[in-house]
């Protein structure tokens, strides 16, 4: 299993890795800044039965 991924942020583009915490469970729902151009993300992470980890992001809405 992954214990980090990475997203695009949705403002800026740029390629952000980020720890993923598999306590939290297979659905995950989040907002993180982006830590180069500080828009909100809304971070999605699912986790597949095997353990493969895929993450996206949305702009958070204002």
């Amino acid at each position: 299993m992954q214990d980090e991924a990475t997203y695009l942020c949705d403002a800026c583009g740029e390629e952000i890795v980020i720890p993923v915490d598999l306590t939290e469970g297979t659905e995950q729902e989040y907002v993180e800044d982006c830590p180069v151009c500080c828009h909100p993300n809304v971070i999605h992470v699912h986790v597949d039965p095997d353990g493969a980890v895929r993450i996206w992001a949305e702009a958070e809405d204002e």
